[in-house]
């Protein structure tokens, strides 16, 4: 319905950047870690005002500073709210729009608290003291009180043990339960609303404030939230009632205006088998029969939220190379897609009151500027913010289009090709496949950023091909499905199908291919080494080479054991798949010159994968270096990190593929000014 007016506008934005003067460059390294990140908008109540936090890079520190900034629904009166610790997050309106509660740690806190600041603007107060760090908050509808999680605090005789290192603590058994909390904004007292051995995970407050439903499981530990459940009681914690019980993870559970039915989301199937595309599901908030709203539907559902009256369902769905927002007839479940385009909807927030959608628009011409959409009206969608202009006024961007191809079965696979700057038609390019993580996830359109930096690639004269192998979502259960029995089933082989097709397009170059990709994305290039050699170099990022080991030593296994048919320790154990999947089974086949990033606290796929894959590697005589971040877990958070690794992957690429030497780029320095 809008797809004309969003490509209208962007369109529109890259004609008139050359009438803005200076010549445009194309980006570094540098430029990619000093775009700006916009997180958590969040509309008030009357629908004028969007909060929403916006970082920038601070190479002194070391990290994005962080900030809560306001801006009016017609675009005027940019203001910057707050100015803390540079760590200032989840901003939310009160129920009458002059306050905004927020989470900070500053110089006096020991943990993160709650804020509250005067949207007239003001200093912030801190409002809570609690003994741990507060996460999730919440207004009531009255505006009395704050919500929040929070886990239990260490006991006096577990303080007193930590601080004479009496710490010997029993593996995933000691961790502490997160519940839920209440503070009250006039006195300060707090409430425990949860309690037990328990974690709440989620929670939302029903819109008239006297019901809660949440999300609960055993305990924080990754495998345990995996089989979370839907849980309801009263706003002051009594009459807690079980909703859902089975065997996957449901979220995104929310009531509806009228506290008859909830809705959930869940990668299960009717039946609550697991390893499906998310999908959306209601039942009656007393229990009963849960129906599958959309079980005919082929792509992924993201995020749900009520409608106003109740009588439909807005959400947003991953299409596999795009996002859109829809919107569903609770009752005869017809469907109905309210935007389309080249770009990945994200942080949605939704207005019921108004009917007001809001969100960020991830392109390959901007990273993701707030936009608004007000479907009662069936008016245009209407950009909010211009942080971004900078980009395409000043740099040289790369196209980025969709392809398909045909894998090895006949099976359509589709996937994004960006183009070198300066593409001729007829002339071979450097090609840089890139595989996205998850892998129960498929690559979109979007702008890049540090783990993929297609805007430098594109510079340095590569094509990039992103594929959205078999396993990906947002295709289809039988195409999410194709690894459950066997990871590397089709998947490999599909990313091999794309590069041939390129190759036969005339735009990818046999003899210049480089492979590179994190976690899943890592998994498949330390796979495709093992399966061909046609690769002059290759990066792997957070790769299990030994999934054996891997199952044992990671955090989570749950969708782990549904690629396998069942746990390496069982009777009877799948061994063999386990092994025939492993990239360690080939490894003396490697030739692939091949270098290595993991950080050093991964709980997700831990170093010794890492370490395994190097030192095969490097006993076999094959080109490898192994880079270990100090601090980092699963994504690197450290500005010097992200630029090392970028740094030194692509002189891997340009020495190995192109044969040229690669200078790597400098942490920018501030001028000192003369005293």
């Amino acid at each position: 319905m809008y797809t004309k007016n969003i490509i209208a506008v962007l369109l529109l934005a890259v004609l008139i950047t050359p009438l803005c003067g200076s010549e445009k460059r194309p980006m570094s390294l540098v430029d990619i870690l000093e775009i700006p990140s916009l997180s958590d908008p969040q509309l008030s109540p009357d629908g004028r005002q969007i909060l929403f936090s916006r970082s920038k890079a601070d190479w002194d520190k070391n990290k994005h500073m962080r900030h809560i900034w306001r801006i009016n629904a017609d675009g005027t009166g940019l203001l910057q709210l707050t100015n803390g610790s540079g760590r200032e997050h989840s901003a939310c309106w009160s129920p009458c729009g002059k306050l905004t509660a927020f989470i900070d740690r500053r110089k006096d806190d020991k943990k993160s608290q709650i804020y509250l600041i005067n949207n007239s603007g003001g200093e912030a107060v801190c409002l809570s003291k609690h003994k741990t760090s507060v996460s999730k908050i919440s207004w009531t509808p009255d505006g009395t009180a704050l919500y929040f999680l929070a886990l239990d605090p260490l006991t006096k005789e577990e303080k007193k043990n930590k601080e004479i290192k009496n710490d010997v603590y029993a593996f995933e058994k000691d961790l502490k339960p997160q519940h839920l909390w209440k503070i009250s904004v006039s006195s300060r007292t707090e409430e425990k609303i949860t309690d037990g051995s328990y974690s709440v995970l989620d929670y939302k407050l029903s819109q008239d404030g006297s019901k809660i439903i949440f999300t609960r499981a055993d305990s924080r530990i990754r495998d345990d939230t995996d089989y979370s459940e839907v849980w309801l009681m009263g706003a002051e914690g009594k009459n807690i009632m079980q909703l859902t019980k089975n065997k996957v993870s449901e979220n995104n559970a929310e009531l509806s205006p009228d506290n008859s039915h909830v809705l959930f989301i869940c990668w299960g199937n009717e039946k609550f088998e697991p390893y499906y595309n998310n999908n959306l599901f209601i039942m009656p908030a007393d229990g009963g029969p849960v129906k599958m709203l959309l079980p005919d539907m082929p792509y992924e559902v993201r995020r749900a939220r009520w409608s106003s009256d109740g009588k439909s369902i807005y959400f947003t769905a991953n299409m596999g190379v795009h996002t859109e927002l829809f919107k569903v007839d609770v009752k005869t479940s017809t469907l109905e897609q309210l935007t389309n385009g080249r770009h990945t909807l994200k942080s949605w927030d939704y207005l019921p009151e108004q009917d007001i959608h809001l969100f960020r628009i991830d392109s390959p011409e901007n990273p993701g500027d707030l936009w608004l959409l007000a479907s009662n009206e069936k008016s245009d969608i209407q950009r909010i913010t211009h942080v971004y202009d900078y980009l395409s006024q000043q740099f040289e961007l790369p196209k980025q289009e969709a392809v398909q191809w045909q894998g090895k079965d006949g099976v359509t696979v589709e996937g994004l090709l960006c183009y070198p700057l300066g593409y001729k038609k007829g002339k071979k390019y450097p090609l840089a496949v890139l595989t996205h993580g998850g892998p129960r996830s498929s690559d979109k359109y979007s702008f890049g950023r540090w783990r993929t930096y297609i805007p430098v690639l594109a510079a340095k004269g590569y094509a990039v091909l992103k594929p959205n192998y078999r396993g990906s979502t947002g295709y289809g259960d039988d195409f999410l499905r194709d690894m459950v029995g066997s990871y590397f089933n089709q998947s490999h082989l599909d990313v091999m199908a794309g590069v041939d097709y390129l190759i036969e397009q005339g735009i990818a170059d046999g003899n210049r291919l480089v492979k590179a990709g994190w976690s899943a994305g890592g998994h498949m290039t330390n796979k495709i080494i093992t399966f061909t050699d046609r690769f002059k170099a290759a990066s792997s990022g957070a790769g299990a080479v030994n999934w054996i080991s891997m199952y044992g030593q990671s955090d989570t296994r749950s969708q782990r054991t549904a690629w396998f048919g069942g746990t390496p320790w069982q009777h009877n154990a799948p061994i063999k798949n386990y092994w025939d999947s492993s990239p360690l089974k080939d490894i003396a086949k490697v030739k692939t010159p091949a270098i290595i990033f993991v950080g050093e606290n991964d709980p997700r796929v831990p170093m010794p994968q890492s370490v395994e894959l190097y030192r095969a590697l490097k006993s076999n005589g094959v080109p490898t270096a192994l880079y270990a971040a100090p601090r980092e877990k699963h994504g690197w958070k450290e500005l010097r990190h992200q630029l090392f690794k970028m740094n030194a992957e692509l002189q891997w690429f340009e020495k190995y593929a192109n044969n040229r030497d690669f200078i790597h780029e400098q942490i920018p320095h501030k001028e000192k000014k003369d005293e």
